[in-house]
């Protein structure tokens, strides 16, 4: 069916008794979506590559509901683009890569929490983070010399006599906790109208099982046939998926270091700094070390990607989080390494400043995508086990 009529469909107004109700009219970013998808459902050579492929063989119409739902499942890993024989300069110009990337941004900013906040992910770039980060280290500098405190002074390695911890807490808890509950609340919103595009059945075991499986491996970033993504020269790479799978574990080592560090001081009265081989400082030093050389090397596939593989709006975005991803990391290892020199405060005010502008970003940022792609998984992990629509192939 062609862009024009699912447009003409979407636009009725259908009739139930006295009731009446409007099924939303697609954008041009949304009907380009559901253009290609009736293009590959008639093809389906890519069936296999993906979740995304299934689960449009499953579907005869595209309602918005189903676009997001198919947005936030592909990886974009390309390689539906170089396998496809209507890709560009073909007429029907197939770019699924594309064309979900661009609906995948847009559901970022229609699912935002609060709705007028949806603007900041077009404005969250790569020179925002970094002034938000520099900003706010030259802040904390500033108070620290007004201290008399910016360089040298005694600390003897700790950073509690410049900030104390209640203040460190009353800093972060706030950001953090409402970075969590915009995110939350954006997702909420997102599982909503995507449930009964999918299907209305309960979350069971096997199926959170396997979505779990596919978040925690990234399994579809291995172009559907194990040998990875392509690049920037058509070339076949498992490197996006390594150190995505990198950059993904050492922040988790990171959080969870911040988690012990928070339990030994408020249980067992263990106060920081904690040394080598301490567990806050081994998961803190592995994970920020892990984090380093996921960034690095996101940071560099970003930039060679082939311009046909995505958004190139989105790439702002996207460097932005890499680089306050990157900046984190390696000022904290920094401020490990300079615990005991003069320039303990400086490196402190540096890290704080790159923690609390990852925070404030992160409801609004490409950390996004990984709490909306895993929901879709999920969604997909569900439907896929309910009996296929008539007439449709089944998985």
């Amino acid at each position: 069916m062609q862009a024009l009529e699912v447009l003409t469909r979407e636009a009725s107004m259908l009739a139930n008794g006295s009731s009446m109700r409007v099924i939303p009219i697609l954008n041009a970013r949304e009907a380009e979506v559901g253009r290609q998808m009736q293009i590959c459902n008639a093809c389906r050579y890519c069936e296999g590559f993906c979740a995304v492929f299934p689960a449009m063989t499953r579907r005869l119409e595209f309602g918005k509901a189903d676009i997001h739902y198919l947005a936030n499942l592909c990886h974009n890993c390309g390689a539906c683009l170089h396998a496809c024989q209507y890709a560009p300069p073909h007429e029907f110009a197939v770019n699924v890569p594309k064309a979900m990337a661009e609906v995948r941004g847009q559901t970022y900013a229609d699912y935002a929490w609060p709705p007028a906040f949806g603007r900041l992910y077009q404005r969250n770039g790569l020179t925002l983070s970094l002034a938000l980060s520099a900003g706010l280290a030259l802040f904390l500098i500033l108070a620290v010399a007004m201290k008399g405190t910016l360089w040298g002074g005694g600390l003897g390695g700790s950073f509690y006599q410049l900030f104390p911890h209640n203040l460190l807490v009353g800093m972060f808890a706030p950001v953090f906790l409402y970075a969590t509950l915009a995110l939350a609340m954006g997702v909420r919103r997102f599982w909503r109208e995507v449930t009964p595009a999918t299907s209305d059945a309960p979350i069971s075991g096997p199926a959170a099982a396997e979505a779990t499986d596919a978040v925690l491996r990234l399994k579809y970033l291995d172009g559907g046939h194990g040998e990875g993504c392509n690049n920037e020269d058509d070339a076949f790479t498992l490197w996006r998926r390594r150190f995505h799978h990198f950059a993904f574990y050492g922040f988790l080592l990171c959080f969870a270091a911040t988690a012990v560090a928070t339990l030994y001081h408020y249980v067992f009265g263990w106060v920081a700094p904690y040394e080598l081989p301490s567990l806050p400082k081994l998961l803190g030093v592995v994970g920020g070390v892990s984090l380093m050389i996921g960034t690095a090397g996101l940071w560099k596939l970003n930039r060679l990607r082939h311009p046909l593989h995505g958004d190139a709006t989105q790439k702002p975005m996207d460097l932005g989080f890499i680089a306050l991803l990157f900046l984190t990391s390696a000022s904290g290892l920094a401020l490990w390494l300079g615990r005991g020199t003069p320039a303990l405060a400086v490196l402190l005010c540096v890290h704080l400043g790159a923690v609390m502008a990852l925070f404030a970003t992160l409801p609004y940022g490409k950390f996004a995508h990984g709490i909306f792609r895993s929901a879709a998984l999920l969604r997909h992990a569900i439907e896929k086990r309910q009996p296929s629509p008539i007439g449709l192939g089944d998985e």
